[in-house]
C-alpha cells in the first residue's frame, strides 16, 4: 500500500489514497500505522475518497483507531495532497468531511520555491499553505454538545449559560453559548468555553501554557461526563489583542503540535471573552495559523501551511 506522510504544523497525518482501492478495517489500520515505535508514526490515518457532494472526500481516524469528524491540519494536507499528486489543477477545491463540505483556496509555488521535501509535484508547481474555509462555530450546548444535566453543571445552569456576549455582538441572538462555564478538575476551579468546529472543544484561558501540565490535566478534561463524545481541550494563553498562544489535548490522539478547529475554536472563544481581536495569530507547538472569524458572515478562516514529510510503501 502506497502511503504518505503529511503534516500541517506538526499535526502529522498517514494519507491514502482511496479513489480506487478501499481499506477494509481503517480503524484497525490507524491504530498500526501511528504507533510511533512500531508503526509508521502519526496523529492518525486520512483516507482520500470520490465524492458525490464535493470534489473529494476526507475519511479521518485518530491515532486510537475512532473515527474523526474533522481536522484543519488534516484537510489542508488533503488540498496538497490532491494537487501536487496531480488529481487535480483547481485551486478552489471542496472536500466532504463528517461535519459537512468545506472549501479550500490552495496557494501555489514552483516546486523550487517551497521548503522541504517535493518528490512529486503537479507541472512543477506544489502547494505551500491552504486557506480553509471552516464554516459557523457552533454553540449551542446540546449540539457541542454538553451534558448539562449532569452533576455540578445542573446545579449552577444559571451561571453556564449566558447569552449576553451574542446578543451583544450580534451573532446569533436567539442562541445560547456555554461561556466561562465552571468545571472541577483534581479538585481546581477552571472555567471555558464550548464550541463546536464540527467537532467539541473546550477552550480554557490560563496564565502560561509552557508550564501548565496538559498531559496530567488533558485526559481528565477529555472523558469528563459533561462531554458525552469526549472533546478536545485547548489551554491558551493570551499575549495581546492580536496574539495568543495555544497548547492542546485532542479526544484520541493526546496532545498533539497543532490543532486547526482548536484554533478556530480558540480564536471564537477569545473574541466572546472579549480577550482579542476578529484576526489573530495562534502559535501552537508546531508553528502558527491565521485564523479570522467574519462577524458579519459567521464564517471563520483559517490559514496555514500544509508539508509532506515522505512518499513510502508498507
Amino acid at each position: 500500500m502506497n502511503i504518505t506522510k503529511m503534516h500541517g504544523i506538526g499535526n502529522d497525518y498517514v494519507y491514502v489514497n482511496c479513489i480506487k482501492n478501499q481499506i477494509e478495517d481503517p480503524s484497525s489500520l490507524a491504530v498500526t500505522i501511528s504507533d510511533r515505535h512500531f508503526g509508521v508514526g502519526s496523529d492518525g490515518l486520512i483516507l482520500i475518497k470520490s465524492s458525490e457532494k464535493a470534489d473529494f472526500m476526507m475519511d479521518m481516524y485518530n491515532a486510537d483507531g475512532s473515527r474523526g469528524m474533522m481536522c484543519g491540519n488534516g484537510i489542508r494536507c488533503v488540498g496538497k495532497y490532491v494537487y501536487d499528486h496531480g488529481l487535480t489543477d483547481k485551486k478552489i477545491i471542496t472536500i466532504e468531511t463528517l461535519s459537512g463540505v468545506k472549501t479550500l483556496n490552495l496557494s501555489i509555488k514552483p516546486v523550487g520555491e517551497v521548503d522541504g521535501y517535493q518528490s512529486i509535484s503537479n507541472n512543477g508547481y506544489v502547494v505551500s499553505a491552504v486557506t480553509v474555509n471552516m464554516g459557523a462555530p457552533i454553540f449551542e450546548p446540546e449540539e457541542v454538545p454538553l451534558k448539562l444535566s449532569e452533576g455540578f453543571a445542573a446545579r449552577k445552569l444559571s451561571s453556564i449559560i449566558d447569552i449576553n456576549p451574542i446578543k451583544d455582538m450580534g451573532i446569533i441572538p436567539d442562541e445560547k453559548v456555554a461561556i466561562r462555564m465552571p468545571l472541577v478538575i483534581n479538585d481546581a476551579f477552571y472555567y471555558g468555553t464550548a464550541v463546536s468546529m464540527g467537532n467539541p472543544h473546550f477552550v480554557v484561558f490560563v496564565d502560561n501554557t509552557d508550564t501548565f501540565p496538559v498531559e496530567k490535566e488533558g485526559p481528565l478534561f477529555e472523558n469528563n461526563r459533561l462531554f458525552p463524545e469526549r472533546v478536545n481541550t485547548e489551554f491558551v494563553q493570551v499575549i495581546d489583542r492580536t496574539h495568543v498562544k495555544m497548547r492542546v489535548w485532542e479526544r484520541g490522539s493526546g496532545e498533539t503540535m497543532a490543532c486547526g478547529t482548536g484554533a478556530c475554536a480558540t480564536v471564537v472563544a477569545c473574541i466572546l471573552n472579549n480577550k482579542t481581536e476578529d484576526e489573530v495569530t495562534v502559535s501552537l507547538l508546531g508553528g502558527d495559523l491565521k485564523i479570522k472569524w467574519d462577524r458579519e458572515e459567521n464564517t471563520v478562516f483559517m490559514t496555514g501551511p500544509a508539508t509532506t514529510v515522505f512518499e513510502g510503501e508498507i
